[in-house]
């Protein structure tokens, strides 16, 4: 018993040191009392986090062999627990016959114990296998392990499989000495115990004695393994779902935040307020809770289109690397001015390393290869959010270093001078609306009061000629539905999502303020928008300065008018088509179906799914800002893409997304000009699919124009 405790008191002294200094260095990052509120405030959402994504490994079951090992392995550390409350009960007593009062001779408990213990034997089996199958020896950067520790993930395998057989030897030999609590229900026990009879009354009293202080043990040491390893997320991963964002980080950017608040540009001091993360300490605790909690399980990795197209950007890596330096560079932060002078050399080059740079923790590659696709996120188990920590990097770089690919800049000097991306004059944004036989309202000063939504073009809607197509059907459908809308014309100006996405926040300010007063001014109320980074930007960021509206995707109120019976698709298309899922209309705000009802509603249009779809679908390259930077670095995002697609031998591709269109139609003029692809083949918004159907074959030719 003295062993027996004095180890327990050894091992929790050096767990909770550990711990202790781990809450020390999150709590050393900047504030972040917007968490804590929210969570306040919605209980009820937080509940439903816990139950669905701690409890039901929501995320995890998507991967349905590795989710259902690990569901089986994560239950195994709640229901043992009760053995080892018999463990320590039989220990402490000094009895042998010890059990929980009212439920330890309880047949279900001693069934449930002895069924997890062996499903979580099961669970370690498929782990072993899926990691072998897997390994970075063999498939290289294809491998979802690929630059995760694994020494450290064998070893916890091995330290799981000592508790449960441990726990089997004790609980077989205490079969084998009458002093088993439970009957037959515990299957797994009793059939240990009768393995174990014939060595004697004497010896399994031994055997029972040693495997209790085995299992024990193996806990003890675990405890103080997993506080130093990756599988910290068995603590930390239910306070990272509870402080994450809602409903799942992606959608909204967030805003740039200075020690707790939102930054105002008006009265913001570069030498007193963060722009940005420059160093690592300019995190939130979150950040460091985010870091910490990692799991290092490479979801991530293995759907990022930059990682899977041979760039340096791997969501996993980027979290590890800021976690390592984070963990290096702790014994400074949590120094006194006294005590950091006598820091070793070690510590103070972590100090001095830049956060970002060619010899900095992240690569200035690395950083700029992201396209804000939100594929990391979506897949995290423990709701990391990638994303964020990568735009907060950006604005230091962008706004405070001035460091960022050079062709961007061009983009941000047009956004301030012209309001687009193309530095194009305002007048030309109306000038689509001349080639439809129909009027179409500009909005001067006020809404007309019968108008029920603004038609919001966007940039490329307005300017580009592939995506003005797109335009001129959603605005010829719109009026044969007789829905009554107006649009802003050269009143419309860039929604800021660019400028925003690579890190120019002011820029996004100064945008999104103008188009606020514009539309408030108007009495705007209801807003359809054609392009997926618009919609977001002005449903999801816009009300955090004022912008409250109802916004809704073109595909959205289309399908609604089909299923309404005001637009009727009649003319068949007879043609195989596949749809590409924009990554801000589908992972960042979870529309995939009106996109796909569109198609359906149409006659002799057969769909086939690529194999990365919806949630997981492959971005085409644009988002994050990246349209307007050269990809310089592995294969093209938008390439991989329509590669893809060409596996389904389709006679269209369809999207719902102006840059998507634009990027795969490239990619297709590559393929067909190198012989790869037929030369009928042609990408096309589902508005436009739709209009060719409602108005007739002939609709097609005049797109095309």
């Amino acid at each position: 018993m003295i062993i027996g405790l004095v180890a327990t008191v050894i091992a929790l002294a050096i767990a909770g040191r550990r711990a202790f200094w781990l809450y020390k260095l999150a709590t050393s990052g900047q504030p972040a009392p917007d968490r804590i509120e929210y969570a306040k405030k919605n209980i009820g959402a937080e509940i439903k986090a816990q139950l669905t994504e701690v409890f039901g490994q929501k995320k995890l079951l998507k991967w349905t062999g590795p989710g259902v090992a690990h569901f089986f392995v994560m239950w195994a550390f709640f229901i043992l627990l009760t053995v080892y409350l018999e463990a320590y009960g039989i220990l402490i007593s000094r009895d042998p016959k010890w059990h929980i009062p009212l439920v330890g001779t309880w047949g279900v408990l001693g069934f449930l114990q002895d069924f997890i213990a062996v499903a979580a034997l099961l669970g370690l089996a498929a782990f072993t296998v899926i990691r072998i199958k897997n390994s970075p020896k063999t498939q290289g950067r294809k491998s979802r392990f690929s630059g995760s520790h694994l020494g450290g993930a064998w070893l916890i395998l091995f330290m799981i499989f000592n508790v449960l057989w441990t726990m089997f030897l004790f609980r077989g030999a205490a079969v084998a000495t009458g002093n088993f609590p439970y009957g037959w229900a515990a299957f797994g026990s009793h059939a240990v115990g009768e393995l174990l009879k014939p060595l004697g009354h004497g010896t399994n009293e031994i055997i029972e004695h040693v495997g209790l202080l085995l299992h024990i043990g193996v806990m003890l040491a675990f405890s103080v393994i997993v506080v130093y390893s990756k599988h910290l997320h068995i603590f930390l991963a239910p306070l990272n779902v509870a402080f994450g964002r809602r409903p799942n980080g992606l959608g909204a950017a967030p805003q740039m935040m200075s020690n707790g608040k939102p930054l105002d540009f008006e009265e913001a001091d570069p030498d007193e307020d963060l722009f940005g993360r420059g160093k690592i300490e300019d995190f939130t605790w979150k950040g460091f809770l985010d870091f910490s909690t990692c799991t290092e399980c490479g979801r991530c990795q293995s759907q990022c289109p930059a990682w899977n197209t041979d760039k340096p950007l791997s969501p996993k890596m980027l979290i590890l690397d800021l976690r390592d330096h984070a963990f290096a560079k702790a014994p400074y932060l949590l120094a006194s001015e006294e005590e950091r002078e006598k820091l070793p050399e070690n510590v103070l080059a972590e100090v001095n390393k830049p956060l970002v740079g060619e010899d900095g923790v992240i690569h200035p590659d690395v950083l700029w290869s992201c396209t804000n696709c939100g594929a990391c996120v979506e897949q995290c188990p423990v709701d990391i959010e990638h994303i964020d920590h990568i735009l907060d990097m950006r604005r230091y770089q962008v706004m405070i270093e001035s460091s960022f690919p050079s062709e961007a800049g061009v983009m941000l000097k047009n956004l301030e001078n012209r309001g687009n991306p193309w530095g194009l004059p305002e007048d030309k944004r109306a000038e689509w609306i001349e080639e439809l036989d129909f009027e179409v309202p500009i909005i001067d000063e006020k809404a007309p009061e019968d108008m029920e939504y603004l038609f919001w073009v966007g940039c490329a809607g307005a300017l580009e000629d592939r995506a003005k197509k797109t335009t001129k059907a959603i605005a010829e459908l719109l009026h044969i539905a007789g829905v009554k809308f107006g649009v802003l014309g050269p009143m419309e100006a860039c929604s800021g999502d660019p400028a925003r996405r690579l890190g120019m926040e002011f820029v996004y300010n100064m945008l999104a303020q103008q188009n606020i007063e514009t539309l408030n001014d108007a009495g705007v109320k209801k807003i359809v928008a054609s392009c997926p980074h618009c919609f977001n930007t002005l449903a999801n960021e816009y009300p955090d300065l004022g912008g409250k509206y109802e916004v809704i995707h073109h595909s959205q109120l289309l399908a609604k008018l089909v299923d309404e019976g005001r637009l009727t698709p009649v003319t068949p298309i007879e043609e195989n088509i596949t749809y590409h899922d924009p990554c801000f209309l589908g992972r960042h705000n979870k529309v995939y179906t009106p996109p796909r009802a569109i198609m359906d509603k149409v006659p002799g249009v057969k769909t086939q799914e690529m194999h990365r779809h919806k949630e997981r679908g492959f971005c085409c390259g644009a988002g994050g800002a990246r349209m307007w930077m050269e990809e310089r670095i592995g294969k093209r995002i938008n390439t991989e893409r329509v590669d893809e697609a060409l596996t389904t031998n389709p006679d269209t591709v369809s999207t719902a997304c102006p840059f998507c269109l634009v990027m795969l139609g490239d990619a297709i003029n590559e393929k067909k000009n190198a012989g790869e692809a037929k030369e009928t083949l042609e990408v096309v918004d589902v508005a436009q699919l739709l209009i060719r159907s409602v108005k007739g074959e002939q609709v097609k030719e005049s797109a095309e124009a």
